[in-house]
Protein backbone atom coordinates (compact mmCIF):
# COMPACT_ATOMS: atom_id res chain seq x y z
CA UNK A 1 0.00 0.00 0.00
CA UNK A 2 1.33 3.44 -0.93
CA UNK A 3 2.08 5.51 2.16
CA UNK A 4 0.89 9.06 2.59
CA UNK A 5 4.55 10.13 2.51
CA UNK A 6 4.96 8.60 -0.93
CA UNK A 7 1.73 10.15 -2.19
CA UNK A 8 2.73 13.62 -1.05
CA UNK A 9 6.24 13.31 -2.46
CA UNK A 10 4.97 12.16 -5.84
CA UNK A 11 2.58 15.12 -6.00
CA UNK A 12 5.24 17.54 -4.71
CA UNK A 13 7.62 16.60 -7.50
CA UNK A 14 5.04 17.82 -10.02
CA UNK A 15 4.70 21.22 -8.37
CA UNK A 16 8.01 21.92 -6.58
CA UNK A 17 11.48 21.41 -8.12
CA UNK A 18 12.68 18.07 -6.79
CA UNK A 19 9.62 17.92 -4.59
CA UNK A 20 11.29 19.88 -1.79
CA UNK A 21 11.98 23.47 -0.76
CA UNK A 22 15.55 22.80 0.40
CA UNK A 23 17.76 20.23 -1.38
CA UNK A 24 18.89 18.01 1.51
CA UNK A 25 15.25 17.20 2.28
CA UNK A 26 14.97 15.19 -0.94
CA UNK A 27 16.95 12.22 0.51
CA UNK A 28 19.08 12.18 -2.66
CA UNK A 29 22.20 11.46 -0.60
CA UNK A 30 20.75 8.47 1.25
CA UNK A 31 18.03 7.33 -1.16
CA UNK A 32 14.40 6.63 -0.43
CA UNK A 33 11.33 8.79 0.13
CA UNK A 34 11.56 11.90 2.32
CA UNK A 35 9.37 12.07 5.40
CA UNK A 36 6.51 14.57 5.53
CA UNK A 37 5.81 15.63 9.11
CA UNK A 38 2.63 16.93 10.68
CA UNK A 39 3.44 17.30 14.39
CA UNK A 40 6.29 17.76 16.83
CA UNK A 41 6.27 17.72 20.63
CA UNK A 42 9.35 17.69 22.84
CA UNK A 43 11.91 15.28 21.40
CA UNK A 44 9.39 13.55 19.13
CA UNK A 45 8.00 13.99 15.62
CA UNK A 46 5.02 12.34 13.91
CA UNK A 47 4.80 11.93 10.15
CA UNK A 48 1.70 12.04 7.96
CA UNK A 49 1.32 8.26 8.32
CA UNK A 50 1.24 8.62 12.11
CA UNK A 51 4.67 7.06 12.75
CA UNK A 52 6.60 8.43 15.72
CA UNK A 53 10.29 9.39 15.60
CA UNK A 54 12.90 10.62 18.06
CA UNK A 55 14.19 13.77 16.36
CA UNK A 56 17.93 14.49 16.11
CA UNK A 57 17.62 17.18 13.44
CA UNK A 58 15.60 19.65 15.50
CA UNK A 59 14.84 21.75 12.41
CA UNK A 60 18.64 21.80 11.84
CA UNK A 61 19.31 23.29 15.25
CA UNK A 62 16.68 25.86 16.30
CA UNK A 63 14.54 23.58 18.45
CA UNK A 64 16.99 23.54 21.34
CA UNK A 65 14.08 23.41 23.82
CA UNK A 66 12.32 20.67 21.86
CA UNK A 67 9.25 21.04 19.68
CA UNK A 68 6.20 23.10 20.70
CA UNK A 69 7.60 24.27 24.03
CA UNK A 70 4.54 25.61 25.87
CA UNK A 71 6.12 28.95 26.89
CA UNK A 72 7.31 29.64 23.34
CA UNK A 73 3.95 28.72 21.83
CA UNK A 74 2.05 30.91 24.32
CA UNK A 75 4.34 33.89 23.69
CA UNK A 76 3.99 33.54 19.92
CA UNK A 77 0.21 33.33 20.15
CA UNK A 78 0.10 36.49 22.21
CA UNK A 79 2.40 38.35 19.82
CA UNK A 80 0.46 37.19 16.76
CA UNK A 81 -2.74 38.61 18.22
CA UNK A 82 -1.16 42.07 18.05
CA UNK A 83 -0.41 41.72 14.29
CA UNK A 84 1.89 39.49 12.29
CA UNK A 85 4.08 42.32 10.96
CA UNK A 86 4.50 46.09 11.05
CA UNK A 87 7.42 46.82 8.73
CA UNK A 88 8.37 49.41 11.34
CA UNK A 89 10.41 49.53 14.57
CA UNK A 90 9.19 47.68 17.67
CA UNK A 91 10.40 47.46 21.23
CA UNK A 92 10.94 43.75 20.71
CA UNK A 93 13.76 44.48 18.26
CA UNK A 94 15.51 46.57 20.88
CA UNK A 95 15.05 43.85 23.49
CA UNK A 96 16.63 41.29 21.14
CA UNK A 97 19.52 43.63 20.33
CA UNK A 98 20.20 44.27 24.02
CA UNK A 99 20.19 40.55 24.75
CA UNK A 100 22.48 39.58 21.86
CA UNK A 101 24.93 42.36 22.65
CA UNK A 102 25.03 41.21 26.27
CA UNK A 103 25.49 37.49 25.60
CA UNK A 104 27.72 37.33 22.50
CA UNK A 105 31.29 38.54 23.22
CA UNK A 106 31.89 40.14 19.80
CA UNK A 107 28.60 42.06 19.62
CA UNK A 108 28.63 45.83 20.11
CA UNK A 109 25.91 46.52 17.56
CA UNK A 110 23.61 44.13 15.72
CA UNK A 111 21.12 44.18 12.87
CA UNK A 112 18.30 41.68 12.56
CA UNK A 113 17.46 39.91 9.30
CA UNK A 114 15.31 36.92 8.38
CA UNK A 115 17.76 34.09 7.61
CA UNK A 116 21.29 32.84 8.09
CA UNK A 117 22.06 33.30 4.40
CA UNK A 118 20.97 36.93 4.61
CA UNK A 119 23.13 37.42 7.70
CA UNK A 120 26.34 36.04 6.16
CA UNK A 121 25.77 37.78 2.83
CA UNK A 122 25.27 41.11 4.61
CA UNK A 123 28.24 40.63 6.94
CA UNK A 124 30.56 40.08 4.00
CA UNK A 125 29.21 43.17 2.23
CA UNK A 126 29.82 45.22 5.39
CA UNK A 127 33.35 43.82 5.72
CA UNK A 128 34.12 44.74 2.11
CA UNK A 129 32.67 48.21 2.59
CA UNK A 130 34.63 48.74 5.79
CA UNK A 131 37.99 47.54 4.44
CA UNK A 132 37.48 48.71 0.83
CA UNK A 133 38.85 45.34 -0.30
CA UNK A 134 37.30 42.62 -2.47
CA UNK A 135 38.92 39.26 -1.65
CA UNK A 136 37.41 36.95 0.93
CA UNK A 137 38.53 33.65 2.41
CA UNK A 138 36.29 30.71 3.25
CA UNK A 139 37.20 27.13 4.15
CA UNK A 140 36.61 23.91 2.31
CA UNK A 141 33.49 22.18 3.54
CA UNK A 142 32.10 25.20 5.39
CA UNK A 143 28.66 26.34 4.22
CA UNK A 144 27.53 29.91 4.77
CA UNK A 145 24.27 30.00 2.88
CA UNK A 146 23.59 30.33 -0.81
CA UNK A 147 24.92 33.84 -1.53
CA UNK A 148 26.79 33.89 -4.86
CA UNK A 149 30.24 34.66 -3.47
CA UNK A 150 30.04 31.68 -1.10
CA UNK A 151 28.91 29.00 -3.56
CA UNK A 152 32.45 28.16 -4.53
CA UNK A 153 34.13 24.83 -5.15
CA UNK A 154 36.98 24.00 -2.84
CA UNK A 155 40.32 23.97 -4.61
CA UNK A 156 43.38 21.93 -3.75
CA UNK A 157 46.63 23.64 -2.92
CA UNK A 158 47.56 27.07 -1.68
CA UNK A 159 45.81 30.16 -3.06
CA UNK A 160 43.37 28.29 -5.27
CA UNK A 161 40.84 30.86 -6.38
CA UNK A 162 37.23 29.82 -6.51
CA UNK A 163 35.16 28.53 -9.35
CA UNK A 164 31.37 28.54 -9.06
CA UNK A 165 29.90 25.32 -7.67
CA UNK A 166 26.39 26.34 -8.72
CA UNK A 167 25.04 27.30 -12.10
CA UNK A 168 23.92 30.91 -12.18
CA UNK A 169 26.95 32.20 -10.27
CA UNK A 170 29.23 34.28 -12.54
CA UNK A 171 32.85 33.18 -12.52
CA UNK A 172 33.95 36.78 -11.93
CA UNK A 173 31.97 36.84 -8.69
CA UNK A 174 33.46 33.59 -7.40
CA UNK A 175 36.94 34.67 -8.47
CA UNK A 176 37.22 36.93 -5.43
CA UNK A 177 36.72 33.97 -3.06
CA UNK A 178 39.70 31.92 -1.89
CA UNK A 179 39.06 28.50 -0.38
CA UNK A 180 41.57 27.13 2.13
CA UNK A 181 41.78 23.92 4.16
CA UNK A 182 40.02 24.01 7.52
CA UNK A 183 42.39 23.52 10.48
CA UNK A 184 45.46 24.06 8.24
CA UNK A 185 47.40 26.69 10.17
CA UNK A 186 50.40 26.74 7.84
CA UNK A 187 48.20 27.41 4.81
CA UNK A 188 46.71 30.36 6.66
CA UNK A 189 50.15 31.79 7.39
CA UNK A 190 51.32 31.36 3.81
CA UNK A 191 48.19 32.95 2.38
CA UNK A 192 48.35 36.02 4.59
CA UNK A 193 52.10 36.37 3.94
CA UNK A 194 51.31 36.52 0.22
CA UNK A 195 48.14 38.64 -0.01
CA UNK A 196 47.08 39.46 3.54
CA UNK A 197 46.61 43.17 2.86
CA UNK A 198 44.16 42.41 0.03
CA UNK A 199 41.77 40.28 2.09
CA UNK A 200 38.55 41.97 3.21
CA UNK A 201 37.39 39.20 5.51
CA UNK A 202 37.73 35.60 6.56
CA UNK A 203 34.48 33.75 7.27
CA UNK A 204 34.31 30.36 8.96
CA UNK A 205 32.16 28.12 11.09
CA UNK A 206 34.11 28.07 14.37
CA UNK A 207 32.69 24.57 14.89
CA UNK A 208 31.79 23.14 11.50
CA UNK A 209 28.34 21.59 11.14
CA UNK A 210 28.01 21.37 7.37
CA UNK A 211 30.54 18.64 6.60
CA UNK A 212 29.39 16.73 9.63
CA UNK A 213 30.80 18.01 12.93
CA UNK A 214 34.41 19.20 12.69
CA UNK A 215 36.04 20.64 15.80
CA UNK A 216 38.59 23.45 15.35
CA UNK A 217 42.17 23.24 16.55
CA UNK A 218 42.81 25.97 19.11
CA UNK A 219 46.06 26.94 17.35
CA UNK A 220 44.16 27.35 14.07
CA UNK A 221 41.62 29.76 15.60
CA UNK A 222 44.27 31.69 17.53
CA UNK A 223 46.51 32.09 14.47
CA UNK A 224 43.56 33.21 12.39
CA UNK A 225 42.68 35.86 14.96
CA UNK A 226 46.26 37.14 15.07
CA UNK A 227 46.67 37.28 11.29
CA UNK A 228 43.39 39.13 10.78
CA UNK A 229 44.36 41.69 13.41
CA UNK A 230 47.81 42.13 11.86
CA UNK A 231 46.47 42.70 8.34
CA UNK A 232 43.32 44.67 9.11
CA UNK A 233 41.12 41.82 7.86
CA UNK A 234 37.64 41.40 9.33
CA UNK A 235 37.24 38.04 11.04
CA UNK A 236 33.65 36.75 10.77
CA UNK A 237 32.44 33.81 12.82
CA UNK A 238 29.42 32.20 11.19
CA UNK A 239 27.59 31.09 14.32
CA UNK A 240 24.25 30.57 12.61
CA UNK A 241 24.47 26.95 13.72
CA UNK A 242 26.73 27.17 16.78
CA UNK A 243 25.26 30.33 18.31
CA UNK A 244 23.51 29.37 21.58
CA UNK A 245 23.96 25.72 20.54
CA UNK A 246 27.43 24.91 21.82
CA UNK A 247 27.44 27.44 24.68
CA UNK A 248 25.49 30.46 25.89
CA UNK A 249 27.97 32.83 24.24
CA UNK A 250 28.50 30.62 21.21
CA UNK A 251 31.72 29.00 20.02
CA UNK A 252 33.59 32.28 20.49
CA UNK A 253 32.91 32.10 24.22
CA UNK A 254 33.72 28.39 24.35
CA UNK A 255 37.11 28.79 22.67
CA UNK A 256 37.98 32.26 23.93
CA UNK A 257 38.46 33.79 20.47
CA UNK A 258 36.57 37.01 19.75
CA UNK A 259 35.86 37.71 16.07
CA UNK A 260 35.20 41.16 14.61
CA UNK A 261 31.75 40.16 13.37
CA UNK A 262 29.32 37.33 14.08
CA UNK A 263 26.35 35.95 12.17
CA UNK A 264 23.49 34.27 14.00
CA UNK A 265 20.27 32.44 13.17
CA UNK A 266 18.37 29.26 14.07
CA UNK A 267 18.17 29.33 17.91
CA UNK A 268 17.59 33.11 18.04
CA UNK A 269 14.37 32.53 16.10
CA UNK A 270 13.14 29.68 18.27
CA UNK A 271 11.85 27.89 15.16
CA UNK A 272 10.73 30.97 13.23
CA UNK A 273 12.83 32.82 10.61
CA UNK A 274 15.27 35.19 12.34
CA UNK A 275 18.89 35.95 11.56
CA UNK A 276 21.33 38.58 12.76
CA UNK A 277 24.76 39.98 12.04
CA UNK A 278 26.76 42.25 14.25
CA UNK A 279 30.11 43.09 15.73
CA UNK A 280 32.37 46.03 16.41
CA UNK A 281 30.63 49.40 16.44
CA UNK A 282 33.09 51.00 14.00
CA UNK A 283 32.49 48.22 11.46
CA UNK A 284 28.70 48.26 11.84
CA UNK A 285 28.78 52.05 11.40
CA UNK A 286 29.24 51.69 7.64
CA UNK A 287 25.67 50.34 7.34
CA UNK A 288 22.90 52.50 5.89
CA UNK A 289 21.38 54.80 7.02
CA UNK A 290 24.62 55.83 8.75
CA UNK A 291 27.06 54.73 6.06
CA UNK A 292 27.37 53.73 2.42
CA UNK A 293 26.73 49.95 2.72
CA UNK A 294 23.10 49.20 1.88
CA UNK A 295 21.06 46.44 3.49
CA UNK A 296 17.33 46.26 4.11
CA UNK A 297 14.48 43.83 4.79
CA UNK A 298 10.73 44.29 5.03
CA UNK A 299 10.32 41.49 7.57
CA UNK A 300 13.57 42.10 9.48
CA UNK A 301 12.81 42.03 13.19
CA UNK A 302 9.39 40.49 12.62
CA UNK A 303 7.58 40.76 15.99
CA UNK A 304 6.23 37.20 16.06
CA UNK A 305 9.55 35.62 15.09
CA UNK A 306 11.52 37.81 17.49
CA UNK A 307 9.13 36.86 20.29
CA UNK A 308 9.82 33.16 19.67
CA UNK A 309 13.53 33.86 19.80
CA UNK A 310 13.41 36.01 22.92
CA UNK A 311 11.41 33.40 24.79
CA UNK A 312 13.83 30.68 23.73
CA UNK A 313 16.86 32.74 24.75
CA UNK A 314 15.28 33.46 28.13
CA UNK A 315 14.85 29.75 28.79
CA UNK A 316 18.37 28.70 27.71
CA UNK A 317 19.78 31.06 30.35
CA UNK A 318 18.35 28.84 33.10
CA UNK A 319 21.24 27.79 35.39
CA UNK A 320 22.64 24.42 34.36
CA UNK A 321 20.89 24.38 30.97
CA UNK A 322 24.02 23.92 28.87
CA UNK A 323 25.65 21.55 31.33
CA UNK A 324 22.64 19.24 31.09
CA UNK A 325 22.44 19.59 27.29
CA UNK A 326 26.13 18.75 26.95
CA UNK A 327 25.77 15.76 29.28
CA UNK A 328 22.86 14.31 27.31
CA UNK A 329 24.68 14.76 24.01
CA UNK A 330 27.80 13.10 25.40
CA UNK A 331 25.68 10.17 26.64
CA UNK A 332 24.37 9.72 23.11
CA UNK A 333 27.76 9.72 21.39
CA UNK A 334 29.30 7.46 24.05
CA UNK A 335 26.44 5.00 23.75
CA UNK A 336 26.62 4.89 19.98
CA UNK A 337 30.39 4.40 20.07
CA UNK A 338 30.07 1.49 22.50
CA UNK A 339 27.35 -0.12 20.38
CA UNK A 340 29.55 0.12 17.28
CA UNK A 341 32.53 -1.39 19.10
CA UNK A 342 30.39 -4.29 20.31
CA UNK A 343 29.34 -4.96 16.72
CA UNK A 344 32.90 -4.64 15.37
CA UNK A 345 31.95 -1.69 13.14
CA UNK A 346 34.46 1.05 12.29
CA UNK A 347 32.82 4.12 13.76
CA UNK A 348 33.51 7.20 15.87
CA UNK A 349 31.46 10.04 17.32
CA UNK A 350 31.99 13.30 19.16
CA UNK A 351 30.00 16.28 20.38
CA UNK A 352 30.29 19.95 21.29
CA UNK A 353 27.49 21.29 23.45
CA UNK A 354 24.23 20.17 21.86
CA UNK A 355 25.78 19.29 18.48
CA UNK A 356 27.18 15.89 17.55
CA UNK A 357 28.92 14.14 14.68
CA UNK A 358 28.75 10.50 13.59
CA UNK A 359 31.51 9.14 11.35
CA UNK A 360 32.02 5.75 9.78
CA UNK A 361 35.78 6.13 10.19
CA UNK A 362 38.24 5.10 12.86
CA UNK A 363 38.84 8.63 14.16
CA UNK A 364 37.24 12.04 14.18
CA UNK A 365 37.99 13.93 10.94
CA UNK A 366 39.47 17.41 11.24
CA UNK A 367 39.12 18.59 7.64
CA UNK A 368 37.00 18.17 4.53
CA UNK A 369 39.53 15.77 2.98
CA UNK A 370 39.47 13.54 6.06
CA UNK A 371 35.67 13.64 6.21
CA UNK A 372 35.51 12.47 2.59
CA UNK A 373 37.38 9.29 3.58
CA UNK A 374 34.51 8.15 5.82
CA UNK A 375 32.33 5.28 4.59
CA UNK A 376 29.28 7.01 3.10
CA UNK A 377 27.60 3.74 2.07
CA UNK A 378 27.79 2.46 5.64
CA UNK A 379 26.16 5.66 6.85
CA UNK A 380 23.35 5.34 4.31
CA UNK A 381 22.53 1.80 5.47
CA UNK A 382 22.75 2.92 9.09
CA UNK A 383 20.47 5.89 8.39
CA UNK A 384 17.69 3.76 6.90
CA UNK A 385 17.90 1.17 9.66
CA UNK A 386 17.59 3.93 12.25
CA UNK A 387 14.73 5.55 10.34
CA UNK A 388 12.87 2.22 10.29
CA UNK A 389 13.34 2.08 14.05
CA UNK A 390 11.88 5.56 14.52
CA UNK A 391 15.13 7.52 14.86
CA UNK A 392 15.30 10.61 12.65
CA UNK A 393 18.86 11.62 11.75
CA UNK A 394 20.06 14.06 9.10
CA UNK A 395 19.68 12.42 5.65
CA UNK A 396 23.33 12.89 4.72
CA UNK A 397 26.69 11.63 5.97
CA UNK A 398 27.85 15.27 5.93
CA UNK A 399 25.41 16.84 8.40
CA UNK A 400 25.82 17.35 12.13
CA UNK A 401 23.08 16.23 14.51
CA UNK A 402 21.37 18.02 17.39
CA UNK A 403 20.12 17.08 20.84
CA UNK A 404 17.49 19.21 22.58
CA UNK A 405 16.72 19.86 26.22
CA UNK A 406 13.67 17.63 25.76
CA UNK A 407 15.72 14.50 25.00
CA UNK A 408 15.49 12.15 27.97
CA UNK A 409 17.63 9.25 29.12
CA UNK A 410 14.90 6.97 27.78
CA UNK A 411 15.18 8.62 24.35
CA UNK A 412 18.92 8.09 24.31
CA UNK A 413 18.63 4.48 25.49
CA UNK A 414 16.08 3.78 22.74
CA UNK A 415 18.39 5.39 20.18
CA UNK A 416 21.40 3.37 21.29
CA UNK A 417 19.36 0.15 21.19
CA UNK A 418 18.23 0.94 17.64
CA UNK A 419 21.84 1.67 16.73
CA UNK A 420 22.98 -1.68 18.11
CA UNK A 421 20.55 -3.37 15.72
CA UNK A 422 21.68 -1.16 12.85
CA UNK A 423 25.37 -1.81 13.51
CA UNK A 424 24.72 -5.55 13.67
CA UNK A 425 23.13 -5.40 10.23
CA UNK A 426 26.24 -3.74 8.84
Amino acid sequence: MTSRNQQLFEKSQQLIPGGVNSPVRAFRSVGGTPIFFKKGLGSKLWDVDGKEYIDYINSWGPMILGHAHPEVIAAVQQAAANSLSFGAPTGLELEMAELLNALVPSMEQVRLVSSGTEATMSAIRVARGFTKRSKIIKFEGCYHGHADALLVKAGSGLLTFGEPSSAGVPAEVAAHTLTLDYNNTQMLKDTFASIGDEIACVILEPVVGNMNLIVPHQEFLQTLRELCTQHGTVLIFDEVMTGFRVALGGAQALYGITPDMTTLGKVIGGGLPVGAFGGRKDIMGVLAPLGPVYQAGTLSGNPVAVTAGLTTLKLVQTPGFYEKLTTQTTKLTAGLTQAAQAAGVTFSAQSVGGMFGLYFSASHPSSYAEMMQADKNAFNKFFHSMLDSGIYLGPSAFEAGFVSAAHTDADIAQTVQAAATAFASL
